[in-house]
């Protein structure tokens, strides 16, 4: 997080010192270059927050699926144990 905010930071600086040069130059394409500079700092910040909440998503969900998994093969462990417990006769008829 620390060497993320740090980019950030430092592209941000880098867009306003090509904001000012473009001012005193009155050059287009440097406001050009601050603006799209400072706009992929803004995506950098937002793309961290979704894949967080991505990322924490899908752990609570891979943390449902074994707790589901486990019940499930308890339940099927719990039958197997049921069936090879009858007599050969009820196995044939099932």
């Amino acid at each position: 997080m620390v060497f993320l905010l740090v980019i950030v930071i430092g592209l941000v600086a880098w867009a306003l010192h090509l904001m000012q040069e473009a001012i005193q130059h009155r050059e287009f394409s440097l406001m050009l270059a601050g603006f799209l500079v400072s706009s992929a700092a803004a995506a950098l910040i937002s793309v961290y927050f979704l894949m967080g909440h991505y990322v924490g998503y899908m752990s609570e969900m891979a943390s449902r699926s074994y707790v589901y998994n486990s019940t499930e093969w308890a339940a099927f462990d719990e039958s197997w144990a049921e069936m090879v417990n009858l007599p050969s006769s009820e196995l044939i008829s099932n």
